[in-house]
């Protein structure tokens, strides 16, 4: 009688069409959908178009700063405008619409962010771009380690190719996971519990906020757009237009200090907390205020005065590796201590594993969301068959691709990437830091050492995409699945909705890769595309094979003191109390300024300004609108990169150059 019971109870359980409940934040109950019925056909079409939009705004902002503000929570707030603006478009036309859920939304936001994350890790500002040969002489020709044969031209062919093959695998590697980390050790993923709150609200809210924020978005998107169009007309050359207005006078401009008016980068600055945006002003008043007019004076003591501005052994060379240290010193710190700190939380879960806590009782919410959750499950075939597959693939296609990196090193990285991915999602789960970069770093100074000097650098850098793309996919899945979790969203559904994003993003991020990289100067030091971090990464793949022999005159000892500075910033922050370790920069933020330059720092600045004031003057609007108008900032301006893409393409020059000249 009880084994029917419970094989009664089982099925019940595992029904995939049953409808199950929900309880509102008003106490009454919702009906759950299927999570056949949770994807929807208007859900695909909104990521696809909020996905595209984000890829190409995500992308500019890679190929002139390095610097990408989570985008997660805008995504959702975006997936919730699209959807309530269709329906109320079909009302008015007389047509009756399917009710727009949590789990719709929920399924849109994970389908959109998977597409630009694409954008994001996919390497176009890094480790793919800093194979190209302009990358290649920047670093200096005749630089030991640099080999003319570590060449490789962006295309849209072997890009797409490869970001398919090494984002797939990410995708598969932790399913079997999946309620270990979510259920069994509740971590938090705070990116992924804020958006879960964000979509919770937007559903509970009531009309009359949700067409404010609504409304919000449509005013900040229209007056970000038409600033952008209204911009270009005085941008006939480099070095014209309102980019480069003089706003500190034109001493302070030679040396990058002025606002250059986008809209942007203060859309990002108010999404960016506050720590991030002082430590961006800090750095750029250290290097372009302090430190490059020093070293300048030197011309001649410490470099040849015959060296040209962008000489690796010249000025040039001091920016870009003092900014690699920072970088080093910094994620080498939190790779350590995240290591550290998963590792100690792991065993105390394990050592506690069978107490008993009374104040571990599940309300009946989390009970459903559990319920759910484990219902709902993925296969475990599914994960082990998709992951081996994808590897195969890989191992066979990827040393194809990149000759240079040896198919028993691709093996190696498979080998080791589900603790390496377990690790990272793990440690994200306890402190929302995505350590990704720090892993695939890890690979390219490893690769770079042990292939030597003619092939090091091209396999250091394939294999850091490799490793990178692996440990950023599987993290992001982890917080998508605690939003799901979160939502009451079904993880299959969930899944599927990320496989069908990283699809779409794997053609949609060369594409708007390749929109840039076609109509602009990308890669130029003094143009406004100076992708800082594809010679970031080119050059630590030649320390990773000629070591110091490869900095100028003085940079070794300069590198080792801001290696050292960027250890104790994060050692105070860590151990002094909060209220000066709150003070602390953050070293690697502080480094992105040392070659892009100060005008960004002072953009994302003037975000914080806004932000600061308005939660001064009524912090429960600020709270719900911030992102909504930081959102239709950056969305405005960055759409607006589409036609000025395809204006420059076109060869259509804007009229007027608007220059500014001393007297």
């Amino acid at each position: 009688m009880n084994m029917d019971l419970e094989a009664r109870e089982k099925k019940e359980i595992e029904r995939e069409d049953v409808e199950e409940e929900t309880i509102e934040s008003d106490g009454s109950l919702g009906r759950i959908e299927a999570w056949t019925e949770q994807l929807t056909v208007r859900g695909v079409i909104a990521s696809t178009v909020i996905g595209t939009v984000y890829s190409v705004i995500v992308m500019k902002l890679n190929l002139t700063t390095g610097i990408t503000p989570n985008l997660n929570v805008s995504a959702a707030l975006l997936a919730f405008v699209f959807i309530r603006t269709w329906t109320n478009l079909l009302s008015k036309a007389g047509y009756v619409s399917k009710p727009f859920t949590r789990q719709e939304n929920t399924m849109i936001q994970t389908c959109a962010v998977a597409c630009y994350s694409i954008a994001v890790s996919g390497g176009f500002g890094s480790y793919l771009l800093g194979l190209n040969r302009k990358t290649y002489e920047l670093s200096g020709v005749n630089t030991e380690g640099n080999s003319a044969s570590a060449v490789k031209e962006p295309a849209l062919g072997w890009m797409t190719g490869f970001l398919f093959l090494v984002c797939f695998v990410g995708l598969f590697v932790l399913i079997p996971l999946r309620k270990v980390m979510i259920v069994d050790l509740k971590l938090t993923y705070p990116s992924g519990l804020a958006t879960a709150v964000l979509i919770n609200g937007f559903h509970t809210q009531g009309d009359k906020m949700a067409k404010k924020q609504v409304h919000g978005f449509m005013k900040y998107f229209s007056v970000s757009f038409v600033w952008g169009f209204f911009k270009w007309f005085y941008e006939a050359s480099e070095n014209c237009g309102f980019s480069q207005f003089p706003t500190f006078g034109l001493k302070a401009w030679k040396n990058t200090f002025y606002f250059d008016f986008s809209m942007t980068f203060v859309g990002a600055g108010m999404i960016c907390s506050h720590l991030v945006n002082l430590s961006l002003l800090l750095g750029a008043v250290l290097s372009f205020g302090v430190m490059w007019p020093l070293i300048g004076q030197l011309k001649g003591n410490w470099f040849p005065e015959s060296l040209e501005e962008h000489d690796m052994k010249s000025l040039y060379g001091y920016k870009v590796f003092l900014s690699v240290s920072l970088i080093l010193g910094d994620g080498l710190y939190n790779f350590i201590k995240i290591m550290l700190s998963t590792i100690v939380n792991i065993h105390e879960r394990l050592k506690n594993r069978n107490r008993t806590d009374e104040d571990g009782k599940l309300n009946p919410i989390e009970e459903k969301q559990n319920e759910i959750f484990i219902r709902e499950k993925i296969p475990m075939w599914v994960g082990v068959a998709g992951y081996v597959f994808f590897s195969i693939v890989s191992i066979i296609a990827i040393p194809m691709m990149f000759p240079e990196l040896k198919w028993y090193y691709v093996v190696v990285a498979y080998m080791l990437a589900p603790s390496l991915a377990f690790c990272n999602a793990y440690g994200a789960g306890l402190t929302d830091i995505n350590m990704a970069y720090n892993y695939g770093k890890v690979a390219l100074f490893l690769l770079a050492a042990l292939t030597g000097k003619e092939h090091g650098v091209a396999a250091g850098l394939a294999g850091c995409g490799v490793v990178k793309s692996v440990c950023s996919v599987a993290c992001n899945l982890m917080q998508d699945l605690k939003t799901a979790h979160l939502t009451f969203t079904s993880p299959r559904a969930m899944f599927v909705s990320q496989a069908i994003g990283t699809l779409i993003g794997c053609l949609t991020a060369p594409l708007s890769f390749l929109l840039f990289y076609k109509a602009f100067d990308v890669g130029n030091p003094n143009g406004e595309f100076k992708a800082p971090y594809a010679l970031i990464y080119r050059n630590m793949a030649i320390l990773g094979v000629e070591g110091f022999s490869a900095l100028p005159r003085h940079c070794v000892q300069l590198c080792y003191g801001f290696f050292a500075f960027a250890v104790m910033v994060n050692l105070i922050r860590d151990f002094s109390p909060p209220k000066i370790g709150k003070w602390m920069p953050l070293p690697m933020v502080m480094g992105v300024p040392f070659l892009v330059g100060a005008y960004f720092a002072i953009d994302m600045f003037t975000g914080s300004v806004i932000v600061f004031a308005w939660h001064r003057l009524d912090s429960k609007i600020a709270g719900m609108m911030v992102p909504v108008v930081a959102s239709g900032l950056i969305c405005g301006e960055g759409l607006w990169t589409l036609p000025a893409s395809v204006l420059a393409l076109a060869k259509v020059k804007p009229p007027i150059c608007m220059k500014f000249l001393g007297s």
